[in-house]
This record gives structure tokens, C-alpha cells and sequence, in this order.
């Protein structure tokens, strides 16, 4: 006869206590760690002899005193699995114990016993009338390693929500029942990243109305917030569920309506957060928890429409390649599905994988973009990266060349270290010989200055120019046909060296820039039309030029640009543009006449010289 739920009651100490020398214990991840079971089986420590403990990587909880323990080895050996570099303080000396996988194949590790689960201990709700208990905020590997433990001893806790969806165990296939009331492990508020305005502009732009989203939990809500507030008929298939997503559904932002697989449902595998977080959870049918190799699984990712993987990073070289570890202020590792989630994004219809790196260190002292990381701190491989986000800038690595990505890399670098990032490329052959220092100088890339808008049914970005956009510029005027050439050059070319072009993209957004008009995905696409203007000498005027694409005159293209180059100019201090246009350019001359301010006008050997003031308007 099967024991009852109040048969297998025993307390704390009582279960840890039927757990022999030598045995493989599985503990519950994340936020779902069982603090009172995990307490009873530290207390027993001199007791033990050679237990094996498999975890997730938590950087705070209970089990974060084992790792001093790994050393000696005689109580306890750790194997934590981790997708991360290995690098922050605390880990290096138990280096050695992280297990590398990535997520979606840990729940096959257990089930088909390649590692043994000989104990499991996890945290469930209290039963319901059909005796079924809910792993709640914790489903990832939980559910794979009670499925495959030899015994399973639960930590039931009325305040661990019930969340829709599989992690489910029943009363029959548990050993032991330990009752205790407490407190979830809930995280920190993250301190906000430098120049989070910034970065949430940049995000705000790749990231497109009805997309489907996996967000890490390095980033603060405020930020996610300024990013995505705006944006409409959002979808979730991530990792974990976080406070920015409950915000974002709660606004209305979250609709999962256009998800194109799984629609009407958050998917993830657990969630992270705070005790509002998990109060929105329970019994939430807008939320379905499944375990890793569903949620982690790059093809189950990759069946969802324009989905984005957006993560937090340590630091990114010249190459590309990413490394990541976990974050302290949040206790939790950052980097669980990073890898995952990465490939599956790319491989998603319209999809996106996003590293978001700050720019330096958070004593501002070291530059997080660097010439090359050793090949043991590589998390992502460069292969695997395409847009790399930091607050000078967002890049598109895919299908790039070294030279190109190193260039794409030290854009977006902090300018002070940009000048040494550029000198070290050079040595290691990174970059050639011929390039000049001058284009890693530039100044800051003014963010505020991105806008998308609808242009014939496509999407447009406006944005200041880049240096890795050379080559599509001198594509822009090689498409060109002649008679646009003349007025624009003021006579006939044949050709568009790169040396000729280059006061177009080696700007310093200050005295010179360029505002692009680019058609297509960013690092892919093509520039239908661009707008510059250029310090003169001894006053603060600017001269203006404009070249837009023949097919696509007359559609407001010329006129944005233009809107742009005035909104620069006057955030740069400058009193007015002038601009010298050939008398029959009449489309030039009509533009320039739309500007909001009073026209000064005069002829010069037969061209038209004409000038505007900003503190004239009309």
C-alpha cells in the first residue's frame, strides 16, 4: 500500500539524514533554491563524507558557502553548472567545478543518467485535491532531476506561487514531505548601468513592434522600461520571467498576440525577481513554465517571429568574441542560456541576437571592449555574435570581416581608450596599415539623433553615420545616375574612392556629420540617401549637402534628412547653414526653401549661395 502526503512528513533534519556517504545530491535553482533543506544539509556538514552537490551557478544563497569548501573536498564537492567566463572574484579559485553545458541539454544529462541524481532536493507548492504539487518559480532543470532522482525530498511552502504550465510532481513520486513556511530568495534592485539612457535608445530602435523577446536579468527596469514602454503587441519566450515583464503586460506593452508559436502565453522556464513578481504568477493562465530543453532550445527559439535575444555582457574584443559571468548586485548569473538563446534568435525569422556591453568598467577605469580575450573566457564565439550594443553605439558583426568588426568595435568604444584599442589592432594585423588614426576618434555617437519611420511601406532608419558604413556610401553615389552626380558635385564623376568619401564618415558629430537615410537590417542594408554638413572656417555656420537615392525622390526622404541636420546643428552650438547649389538643382533649392527660417540669398559666379539663421525663424 502507497504511503499517504502526511505518511512521508518527516522533518528537515530527519530527511537530510537518511543521506548516505559518497551520494550525488541535486539542489533547486535560482529562486527556487529549498533555503530550509538546503540550512539542514550545511548543519550536517561534519557528518558528510564526499556528497557531490548539482546546481545551477547562484552567486547569493545558502549554497555560496560551499564554494570555500570545494578546496578541501573532504564534505563536499560542487558541480555547478555555468555557462560563464569564470572571471569575477570568488569563482576563480573553484574554477575547476563549473561544468560548462549548454541548458537546454542539462535536463538529458539527468534523465539519461550520464550524472546520476541519487537525492534531489526541491521546493513545491502544497498539493492540490488531486495530489498534484507545483515546482512553482523553478521548473528549468528542477523538473528533469526529480524525474531522475532516486529520492526526492520536497520543501513544501505555502508561499511559492503555483504557475501554469508542467512543472507539476506528485504526491506518489516523492519520498520525503518537509513542511516550512519562508520567504522566496528574491533579488536585489540592479543599480542602473552608465549612460542607461543611452543604451535604451539604441535598443529602443532594434527592437521591433511584435517581437518576441528573451531578456537577461542584467539589466534594471527603468531601463527595459525606457526601451520598450512604447512598443506594441510584445511577446515572451525567454529564460525567466522578470519585474520588467510584469510591468510591460501590465501596460498592455506584452500581448503575445503575434508570437506565431505558443501565442497568448509568457513562456519561460522559471522566474527571477521580486515577491510582487511572484504574486502576479500564481495561477496567471498568461503564463506557462516549461522546463530547459524546451524553453533553451535554439530550434524550439527559432520558431517564433522576429524573436530577440537581448543580454548583458562583461566584455566583447575586437574580433567579436564575448565573454560574460554573473552579476554580484544581483546575485544571479547572468549568463544562464546566453549561448542558447543567441543562436536560437539568429535563426528566428527577423530575429536578433543583442549583447549589450557597457563601455567601461564600473570604476571607469578599464575598457570593457578589448583587443582579445584568451581563448578560456570565450563565452560566444565570434561566429555566433551580430549585434553588439554599448552606450557609444550599436553594431552589426554578422558577415563582417576582422578588420571591419575591429573598426565596428572601437566606434563604440569609450573614446579614451579608443586611440590604444586602434594602435593594438594595428600591431596584431587587425588593421591595416592604411588606415588612419583619425577614424577611431571620432566623438560621441549622438544616439538621440536614431528615428525609424515608415516610408513606402518599409522602414527607414535615420541615424547618424558610421564608420563601417564606407563601403555603403560609396555604393550610394556608384548607383547614382550622372545628372544627380553633376548637381550635387558640380560636375562629373566616374568614380568614388574611398579616400575621396572620407569626410563623409570620419566625422566627429560635432564639427562635421552625417545623417544617413538606410533601408534594410542594420550591417545589411543599403543608403538610399544622406545628408552632411561641414564646420566652415572662423564661424559657426555649417555647409549642407544632400544625395538621395532616384527612386526614392518625392518621398520625404531629403526633407527628414534635412530636419536631422538642423536639430544637430543647433544641439552643436552652430548660429545657421548655408548651402551653394546650382541654379537649375531646383529640387536643392526647394528643400532648402522648407526650412522654418527666414532665407538669405545671393549669387555667386551664376550658382546660388543661400543661407538660413536659427534665431531667425519664420
Amino acid at each position: 500500500m502507497s504511503k499517504t502526503y502526511h505518511d512521508k512528513i518527516v522533518t528537515a533534519e530527519e530527511a537530510i539524514g537518511r543521506i548516505p556517504h559518497g551520494r550525488r545530491v541535486f539542489v533547486g535553482s535560482y529562486c527556487g533554491e529549498p533555503q530550509h533543506l538546503v540550512s539542514a544539509l550545511l548543519q550536517r556538514t561534519v557528518s558528510f563524507a564526499d556528497i557531490e552537490v548539482v546546481r545551477f551557478l547562484n552567486l547569493e544563497g545558502s549554497l555560496m558557502g560551499l564554494v570555500a569548501d570545494e578546496t578541501n573536498g573532504q564534505s563536499y564537492h560542487v558541480r555547478s553548472i555555468y555557462q560563464g567566463s569564470g572571471m569575477i572574484a570568488g569563482l576563480t579559485v573553484a574554477k575547476r567545478f563549473l561544468t560548462p553545458m549548454n541548458l537546454y541539454t542539462v535536463p538529458n544529462l539527468f534523465l539519461k543518467r550520464h550524472i546520476p541524481i541519487h537525492y534531489a532536493l526541491i521546493q513545491v507548492t502544497p498539493p492540490d485535491a488531486f495530489g498534484w504539487m507545483n515546482l512553482g518559480i523553478s521548473v528549468d532543470i528542477t523538473l528533469a532531476a526529480a524525474q531522475a532522482a532516486d529520492c526526492v525530498i520536497v520543501q513544501v511552502n505555502p508561499q511559492l506561487p503555483r504557475v501554469q504550465g508542467y512543472g507539476m510532481i506528485h504526491v506518489d513520486d516523492v519520498d520525503f514531505i518537509v513542511e516550512h513556511d519562508e520567504e522566496l530568495l528574491s533579488t536585489y534592485p540592479l543599480p542602473e548601468l552608465n549612460a542607461a539612457e543611452s543604451i535604451a535608445r539604441l535598443l529602443t530602435n532594434l527592437v521591433d513592434d511584435g517581437s518576441t523577446l528573451h531578456i537577461g536579468p542584467g539589466f534594471s527596469s527603468n531601463l527595459i522600461m525606457q526601451a520598450l514602454g512604447e512598443k506594441r503587441d510584445l511577446g515572451i519566450h525567454s529564460l525567466f520571467i522578470l519585474d520588467s515583464m510584469q510591468e510591460l503586460a501590465m501596460r498592455g506593452v506584452i500581448t503575445n498576440r503575434k508570437k506565431g508559436f505558443n501565442e497568448g502565453k509568457m513562456v519561460a522556464a522559471g522566474a527571477i525577481g521580486s515577491p510582487e513578481l511572484y504574486s502576479y504568477l500564481n495561477d496567471n493562465p498568461a503564463v506557462e513554465f516549461r522546463p530547459c530543453d524546451y524553453v533553451s532550445n535554439p530550434a524550439m527559439i527559432a520558431r517564433h517571429n522576429k524573436m530577440v535575444a537581448i543580454n548583458r555582457v562583461t566584455a566583447v574584443d575586437l574580433k567579436g568574441q564575448v565573454a560574460a559571468d554573473g552579476l554580484p548586485q544581483n546575485h544571479f548569473a547572468d549568463v544562464a542560456g546566453l549561448v542558447d538563446f543567441s543562436r536560437g534568435a539568429a535563426l528566428a525569422p527577423g530575429g536578433k541576437s543583442i549583447v549589450v556591453v557597457p563601455s567601461v568598467s564600473e570604476n571607469g577605469e578599464n575598457s570593457n571592449i578589448v583587443m582579445e580575450l584568451d581563448t578560456g573566457t570565450v563565452t560566444i564565439t565570434a561566429a555566433d555574435v551580430t549585434y553588439v550594443v554599448s552606450e557609444y553605439g550599436a553594431v552589426n558583426l554578422f558577415g563582417k570581416n576582422i578588420q571591419e568588426r575591429a573598426m565596428a568595435m572601437i566606434s563604440i568604444a569609450h573614446p579614451r581608450f579608443r586611440e590604444s584599442l586602434f594602435e593594438q589592432g594595428r600591431q596584431k594585423g587587425f588593421i591595416g596599415q592604411e588606415r588612419t588614426l583619425q577614424e577611431s576618434l571620432y566623438g560621441i555617437y549622438p544616439a538621440w539623433l536614431e528615428e525609424n519611420v515608415e516610408i513606402g511601406g518599409q522602414r527607414i532608419a535615420f541615424r547618424p553615420v558610421k564608420s563601417i558604413d564606407d563601403r555603403l556610401i560609396q555604393e550610394h553615389f556608384y548607383e547614382m545616375d550622372q545628372e544627380d552626380i553633376a548637381k550635387r558635385s558640380f560636375g562629373r564623376r566616374s568614380h568614388f574612392y574611398r579616400r575621396e568619401m572620407e569626410d563623409m564618415f570620419q566625422v566627429d558629430y560635432t564639427k562635421n556629420i552625417s545623417v544617413v537615410a538606410y533601408c534594410g537590417e542594420e550591417g545589411h542594408g543599403r543608403v538610399i540617401g544622406i545628408g552632411c554638413y561641414f564646420l566652415e572656417a572662423g564661424r559657426p555656420m555649417g555647409e549642407v549637402a544632400y544625395s538621395v537615392a532616384k527612386e526614392w525622390h518625392g518621398k520625404g526622404i531629403a526633407v527628414k534628412l534635412q530636419e536631422k541636420i538642423v536639430e544637430a546643428a543647433r544641439q552643436n552650438g552652430l548660429l545657421g547653414l548655408h548651402a551653394m547649389i546650382l541654379k537649375d538643382n531646383h529640387s536643392m533649392i526647394g528643400l532648402f526653401k522648407k526650412m522654418p527660417f527666414e532665407l538669405h540669398t545671393s549669387y555667386e559666379d551664376g550658382d546660388l549661395y543661400m543661407t538660413c539663421r536659427f534665431d531667425e525663424p519664420k
